[in-house]
This record gives structure tokens, C-alpha cells and sequence, in this order.
């Protein structure tokens, strides 16, 4: 007898895995309200503060007082994370430092407001995100939400207060959690407590009461949360039980389970399931065992159908594998702890289901143990045809018992002439073994047959006296028995061994079809891939036709995604996807909704959204109903695989707007500094001059000179913005012409006047040096910032050598400082933009060099730099002749 407590590997592996991966994350513990003013913050932080006495390395990561004295002398001992200031469109807001905690690692983080939306440059768009990530590196959590913010019920609650939420986190995250801690107050209570003014001010606490928090709102949100909680129990408690391979049933709550086959009273069975749940208020759940017997065409279709109308009236709908259709239902009842099993009469109660034991229904009855058993008729069959005698249903074919009992005969008929030499003995076990191999190619019922038949014929032509059934022999008598009894228990085991196999079999075609899936979309690197990997897979299992339609960024219309192999889809089609996509609800052929559609469509769901709809052409309903739990699974992977590379194409732009905000914030301090220097200059100046009675010659040229170098900075700086953009836009055009390399060192100097004090600038050039064929305005640009760069940091005094040699193929300008020269690990950045070493003397914006670099380049040429031995920097400039 099988041993029905002995866990399934496959289950063991999967809860071994499940198990490493939980070790590895930190845990979440929500603390669940139905709204604000219940004490959700108060909780946390009271189990904050005793985690912290007992020596636990606890940090508010952020923690919203609304300025609550309670709350905030909670926080006063312990150690707070400072908040990050991000500044958007001249505001600076306040959002939780994710790198500082990573950095920091404590062991507890208490993070308020689950539901947040970050600042536009941050980590992540939400802070649930951001919880996520701390969990993944191993950080225990405490977090609070209140019940509206939850995904699913967001509507509901918009319904009951008449307020849109906007703020919401989807269901996964309380999936995950392991701990979800109800803070529960009564309305009146919490209504008291705004009168109070202990949630808001006095003058919003008025309004609040007149509005959102009234009691009848309060008691709805009340509802909603206990009735969250209570389910997030009892999966606990299910889930518990699966781990510890508890039996069960605890009937701690009511969970009706329903078992669902091609019978047509199915239909009738689900929808009484239906009401009883409803009345119940119990959560249900249909099941069908797959067994190896094969239905035929009106079987499949009378299956998909009551499949789809369990879908239709809310059950959680389970599909299993087993040989024995009793002992998959009671499996599954147990995992899902189900108090009550619902099954249909059986109308095919007669005397062989009583001799082999195949009525269903008292088997349950037998084996169901504390799970009680509703049994409910059917009304599709009149009494009438209910006392009709019935042969048990035939699982095999008719020609597979006229072939069976054909080679009984032909081996009797072969042995008979040998049957003297053989003696009836060896003649026994000739058939007998026959027997044993007819399972290997035939059905129960042919065997069954095969072993009624041959002891019967070996008795009848084989023992003495022949050509009657009288047996004189008391061992031919036991030998007769023995036979029939071997070769029926033998034919019978392996026959259940061979449908064992099947069964095993089509799990494992299953789950390498789905690993193979999984591993094809875990390999795709960009959104395309993954639609292709998705639509090869269809093709290659389903043997059907593909297409994907996923929603654009930016407009959120559906659009077909082709590959190569594609075919493009009519209007009809794709209409059919846009509803599918729209509402969230498979649509198409086969289907009840819109059902003139040449595809099947699902919707590409993923934890926080719908992305678009995969569709797939089937030949038939039949081959679309076997099949059809397969494609949910499917379409769910291909809903994940696009959810994680839109996650990643939404956490690379927030990567883009976070250096964005950067480069803006850095331009930003660069210009106005750079700017508020020159001008002040100017406008000092000219206010000297106006004031200015009379007065020496010098006096006014130092002020004229200091007026003239204040505008030539500040000129500089407008072109070198200018060339910026040019250089960005990738309109910057070179006009090439012969240049005389002096002229262009010339040109360069010139612009600097007193700037360049008592420096001493040494140039080098051959005598032979032949002209450059470079745009001369642009190079002069180059050799003025590199200049520029070289006089701020080269002390009075000290010399600047420029010196100029060419070969064959290039030309090379040198221009060395004798300042301090830079850390080696400011070399790389050095033609970065707005990249200024730091601790160095203050000015410039940081765009000089990263523009020299692009005009160079533009010429095809190199720019290099490193740190003299003796001090300062060599820039090397290398243009092709």
C-alpha cells in the first residue's frame, strides 16, 4: 500500500530552496491600520525602542511624528538616520538615505509610510522599493500602511470614503511579510482622539470628521482591515502546516473545496460550492485530478467548462496529477486545509464500483478523516436512466480486448501441438507470463480479460481431464487459483506502474517546458529579447501561432510587438487584445468574451500592473483546453520577465534624472559663481568711475584694465558654454585650413593680457614646422583653455612651457605647468565635465577641458595628460598632419 505521508521530493526541494532564500533576506514585520490616528507609528516604535534596550542594533531610517509628542519622545534615545535632501524645481525635500543604511548595515530599520512616493531623482520612484532593497541585503524591516494604500482595495475604499488614492504599494509586499500586526481601535475612539487633537490640529480634525473619518467610513475600513489580517492569518496557517507536513484540517476558518471532473453535474455542483461559500463567507477553492485515463473530445470540452465557471464565480481553481482521483483530492484538501469537501452523487453506482471500489464518494467518505464531506446530486439525469445497469466505463479501446483475448488464443493455439512435450505446467507459465507483458502495451480492462481468459483455457485444453472445466488434481486446483491471482495482480500493478509513469511523465514535460522558459527570459537582456524568448517558447510547446502586444511607455497604447517570424495582426484581433489588456480578463476563440476572435489572449500581468496581452492561435477547443493551465503559467512568467525589464528601464532612468539633477545642481553652483565673480567686478568698477571726481591717470586704467579682464572672463565663459551645447548637439562643424602653428599659440596668449602676470611662458617650435590643417578658431579655443587651466595653478613666478614638434603623420603640441599637479586618480576624470580637483585653487566651471577634448576629437585627433615628475601637469596634444 502506497504511503500517502511520505512528502513529494519535488514539494521537499522546492521548500528547502523557499527556505534558504528567506534566511537570506532580513524579515518585514507591516504594522496594518484601517487609518490614520490608530497608533500604527506609536507600535512600531514602542517594539523599536524594546528591540533597542535588548542590545539590538536599531536605526529610524524615516519616521513621521505630524508632530506628536508621544511619538517624538519615542525617538528621543534612539539613533536616527539623517535625511536625504534632494532639491526639485527650487524645493528641497526630504526623502530616507538608502546608501547611508546599506553602508551602516544595522540589524533594524524602522521605516514609516510604506506607501510613499520618493522625490523625482531618487533610488527608487516608491519606498516600498526601497524596502525591498533592504531586505535583499539582508536588513530586518519595520514599516506601517494603512488599509487604504493596499492595490487591491484602493478602489473599494475610493468607493466608501468618495476619495481617489494615489499612494498605493501592491499585494506582494504583505506576501512577503512575516509578521503583519493589526493596531485596531474602535471608530468612536479614534473620533474621540481627533477631538482631542491628538492626530491633527484642531481646525483639520473638524474637517476630517466631517469627511473622511466619519463612523460609518470607519467602520468600513475597519471591516476591510480585520478581513485583511484574517486572510494574511489563515495563509500562514496553510502555509505552516505544508512546511511541517501537518495533515490537517485545522479548522481554524472555513475553506470549502470542491472536486471538479467532465461529469456535466459539475456545473450544477460548483454553483451550490458557490452559494455555500458565499453563506459561509468561507473562501473555496476547485480542483481537478489529472489522472492518465484519456477523455475524449465531449469529456474535454464538458471539462474546460466547468473549469472556466468555477474561474468565472471567484474559486481558486487547482489542477493535480495522480493516478487515483480519491487520493488527489485528499492530498490537495489537506495542503489547502480545507474543512469541508464537496462532492457530486455518484450515478454510475452498481456492483462492479462496489467490488473494485471505484465509487468516489465513499471513498472520500472513507478516507476523508476529520474533514467533513458535503455530497450534493446532480440534476442532469433522470431517475430512469439512474437505475439502468452499467458496465464500469471502458478506459481502453475495443479492438485492445479483441487483441488481448486473440493472443491468449494464438499462444494456447501455438503451445497446444507441444503440449505432451511442454506438460500443462510449463504451458501455465507460457501464459502466465503473457499475461505479465500485456500491461506493458494494454489497458486494465484487456488485462483483466487476459487473465480471466487464460486459466480458463489452459484449464479447459491443457490439464487432465482435457476439453472439460473438471480439475482432478488438488495442485491443478491451486496452480488454477494461483494463476488467476497472479496474473490479475500482476497485470494490475503494473499497469498502475505504467500509469504512474504517464503521470510523472506529463509533470515532467510540464516543468521543463516552464524551466525552459524561465531560463530562455532570465537570459534576455532588453524588452525585445524577452518577447522573443516568449513567443519561441508558445511556438515551440503549444505548437501554435504567438504574438505579443505590450503597452508604450509613453502613451500607454497597446502596440504589437513582431519579430522576424511575425505575422501582423488585424484591426479585429487587436481590438480583441486591447480589451484584454484593458480589463485584465482572458478574451478571444474558446472563450465566452468575444469569442469571434481567430486567437486566445491573456493579459501580461506581473505584481504591480498589466503590460499587455499574449495571444495564441489553437487548432481546437480541445487541444486549448488541455493545455490551458500550462498557458497560465506561461503567460505569468512572460508577465514577470516584462515587469522586471520595465523596472529596469524605469530604475535606469531614475539613475539618468538623478545624474540629471546633478549635472544641473553642479552647472548650477559653476555658473553663478563664475558669473557673480566677473560682475562684481564690473559693477564695482563702474561704480568707482561715476563716483569718481577727478583723479589720476593710473588710477582710472587699472580700473579700465580691471573692467576689460572681468568682461574677457566672462566671455569666456559664454563660449565655452556655447561650445558645450554645439559640442552636445553634435553641431559643432570643423572648417579645416592650413594654420601657422605660432600664430595660433600667438592668438591664444594674447587673450589673457595681465592675467599672466610674472610667469614666464617658454614656446618651442621648430623652425621647419609645417602648417596644421585644423579649423584655427577652434584650436585657438583648445590652447586657451589648457592655458588658462595652466596659469590658474601655476604660482607667480614659475614658468609655462608650450613646445610644438610633428612627424610623418601627426602633429604635437606640449603645454607643461609647474603647479602642484593632481592625485593619479584624478587623471581619468580630468576631461569630465564640471570635474574640478578638489582642495585646489578656486574657479572655472569645469568645462574647459572636457570642451578641448571634443574639439580635438572632432579633429581626429587625442588628447592626453599626466603629472610631471617634477611637478604639474603635461597636457600632450596629437593632431593627424
Amino acid at each position: 500500500m502506497e504511503d500517502t505521508t511520505r512528502p513529494n521530493p519535488d514539494e521537499l526541494l522546492e521548500q528547502i530552496k523557499k527556505t534558504e532564500q528567506k534566511e537570506k533576506k532580513g524579515k518585514l514585520k507591516i504594522y496594518l491600520g484601517m487609518c490614520a490616528g490608530v497608533g500604527k507609528t506609536f507600535s512600531m516604535l514602542q517594539d523599536a525602542s524594546k528591540a533597542h534596550g535588548r542590545g539590538t542594533d536599531v536605526l529610524i531610517g524615516y519616521v513621521e511624528t505630524h508632530g506628536r509628542a508621544e511619538t517624538e519622545f519615542l525617538l528621543f534615545y534612539m539613533p536616527q538616520l539623517p535625511r536625504k535632501k534632494i532639491s526639485y524645481k527650487g524645493f528641497e525635500l526630504e526623502e530616507m538615505d538608502v546608501d547611508t543604511i546599506l553602508e551602516k548595515k544595522p540589524k533594524l530599520v524602522v521605516v514609516d509610510e510604506l506607501a510613499h512616493t520618493n522625490a523625482p531623482g531618487s533610488r527608487h520612484n516608491k519606498r516600498y522599493l526601497d524596502v525591498l532593497e533592504l531586505l535583499d541585503n539582508g536588513i530586518n524591516v519595520y514599516t506601517a500602511i494603512n488599509v487604504q494604500h493596499i492595490e487591491s482595495l484602493a478602489d473599494t475604499v475610493s468607493q466608501i470614503t468618495g476619495i481617489i488614492i494615489k499612494e498605493t504599494v501592491p499585494d506582494s509586499i504583505f506576501d512577503i511579510a512575516d509578521e503583519i500586526e493589526l493596531v485596531d481601535i474602535s471608530p468612536d475612539e479614534l473620533i474621540q482622539r481627533l477631538s482631542d487633537g491628538k492626530v491633527y490640529t484642531a481646525d483639520k480634525a473638524k474637517d476630517a470628521v466631517e469627511n473622511f473619518f466619519r463612523k460609518g467610513n470607519l467602520s468600513a475600513l475597519r471591516e476591510l482591515s480585520l478581513r485583511l489580517a484574517a486572510d494574511r492569518v489563515d495563509r500562514q496557517v496553510r502555509d505552516y502546516m505544508q512546511e511541517n507536513r501537518i495533515p490537517g484540517p485545522w479548522k481554524s476558518t472555513q475553506r470549502i473545496l470542491i472536486g471538479i471532473g467532465p461529469n456535466p453535474n459539475s456545473s450544477d455542483l460548483v454553483r451550490w460550492a458557490r452559494r455555500i461559500a458565499y453563506t459561509m463567507e468561507a473562501s473555496w477553492v476547485a480542483v481537478h485530478v489529472d489522472t492518465p485515463i484519456q477523455l475524449n473530445e465531449k469529456q474535454k470540452l464538458s471539462l474546460n467548462n466547468n473549469l472556466d465557471l468555477a474561474r468565472e464565480l471567484g474559486a481558486e481553481v487547482v489542477i493535480t496529477s495522480d493516478i487515483d482521483v480519491v487520493k488527489g483530492i485528499i492530498r490537495i484538501a489537506k495542503n489547502e486545509n480545507a474543512t469541508h469537501i464537496v462532492v457530486g452523487k455518484s450515478q454510475n453506482r452498481n456492483l462492479f464500483s462496489k467490488i473494485f471500489k471505484t465509487d468516489i464518494v465513499n471513498r472520500i467518505l472513507d478516507e476523508s478523516g476529520k474533514i467533513d464531506v458535503y455530497v450534493v446530486s446532480g440534476d442532469t439525469e433522470t431517475v430512469d436512466e439512474q437505475k439502468k445497469f452499467r458496465l464500469p466505463a471502458a478506459q481502453s479501446d475495443i479492438s485492445k480486448y479483441i487483441i488481448s483475448s486473440c493472443l491468449i488464443f494464438l499462444v494456447a493455439a501455438i503451445c497446444y501441438p507441444f503440449s505432451d512435450i511442454l506438460g500443462h505446467q510449463t504451458v501455465a507459465l507460457i501464459l502466465l507470463l503473457v499475461v505479465s507483458l500485456l500491461p506493458l502495451i494494454m489497458g486494465p480492462g484487456p488485462v483483466l480479460l487476459a487473465a480471466i481468459l487464460s486459466p480458463m483455457i489452459w484449464n479447459y485444453f491443457f490439464v487432465p481431464p482435457k476439453f472439460t472445466l473438471w480439475i482432478s488434481k488438488s495442485e491443478d486446483i491451486l496452480t488454477f487459483i494461483m494463476f488467476f491471482i497472479i496474473a490479475y495482480v500482476t497485470g494490475v500493478l503494473t499497469t498502475r506502474i505504467r500509469q504512474r509513469e504517464k503521470a510523472i511523465r506529463q509533470r515532467e514535460e510540464r516543468a521543463v517546458a516552464l524551466y525552459n522558459l524561465a531560463n530562455d527570459l532570465s537570459k534576455a537582456i532588453n524588452l525585445d529579447e524577452v518577447v522573443k524568448e516568449s513567443v519561441k517558447n508558445f511556438k515551440k510547446v503549444f505548437h501554435s501561432e504567438a504574438v505579443i502586444f505590450l503597452k508604450e511607455e509613453d502613451t500607454a497604447l497597446l502596440k504589437q510587438v513582431i519579430d522576424n517570424q511575425a505575422e501582423n495582426i488585424p484591426e479585429k484581433e487587436f481590438s480583441v487584445a486591447e480589451w484584454v489588456c484593458a480589463n485584465g480578463k482572458r478574451a478571444g476563440k474558446f472563450t465566452d468574451s468575444l469569442p469571434f476572435a481567430e486567437y486566445v489572449y491573456y493579459p501580461i500581468k506581473g505584481p504591480r500592473g498589466i503590460y499587455g496581452s499574449a495571444g495564441i492561435k489553437f487548432a481546437n477547443e480541445v487541444q486549448f483546453g488541455e493545455q490551458e493551465a500550462l498557458i497560465e503559467n506561461f503567460v505569468n512568467q512572460v508577465g514577470s520577465a516584462v515587469e522586471r525589464e520595465l523596472l529596469n528601464k524605469t530604475a535606469g532612468k531614475t539613475l539618468i534624472l538623478e545624474e540629471s539633477e546633478k549635472l544641473y545642481k553642479t552647472l548650477f553652483d559653476s555658473i553663478s559663481h563664475e558669473l557673480k565673480t566677473p560682475i562684481a567686478a564690473i559693477m564695482a568698477a563702474s561704480s568707482y568711475l561715476t563716483q569718481m571726481k577727478g583723479g589720476d591717470k593710473d588710477t582710472r586704467t587699472d580700473i579700465y584694465n580691471e573692467i576689460s579682464t572681468a568682461s574677457i572672463r566672462l566671455n569666456r565663459l559664454v563660449e565655452n558654454l556655447l561650445d558645450m551645447a554645439r559640442l552636445e548637439s553634435g553641431k559643432l562643424v570643423v572648417n579645416l585650413s592650413a594654420c601657422d602653428v605660432q600664430d595660433l599659440i600667438n592668438g591664444a596668449l594674447n587673450q589673457f593680457g595681465t592675467e599672466i602676470g610674472t610667469r614666464k611662458i617658454n614656446i618651442d617650435i621648430p623652425e621647419n614646422m609645417p602648417f596644421v590643417k585644423v579649423d584655427f578658431v577652434l584650436i585657438e579655443q583648445v590652447l586657451k583653455n589648457i592655458i588658462q587651466n595652466a596659469l590658474l595653478y601655476t604660482p607667480a613666478g614659475a614658468g609655462i612651457d608650450i613646445k610644438v614638434s610633428f612627424d610623418n603623420e601627426y602633429s604635437y603640441i606640449f603645454i607643461s605647468d609647474n603647479g602642484p599637479g593632481i592625485p593619479e586618480k584624478g587623471i581619468e576624470h580630468i576631461f569630465e565635465k564640471f570635474y574640478r580637483v578638489d582642495n585646489k585653487t578656486a574657479g572655472g566651471t569645469g568645462l574647459g577641458l572636457s570642451i578641448s577634448k571634443g574639439i580635438i576629437e572632432a579633429h581626429k585627433g587625442t588628447i592626453t595628460v599626466v603629472n610631471k615628475k617634477s611637478g604639474g601637469l603635461k597636457f600632450q596634444i596629437k593632431i593627424p598632419k
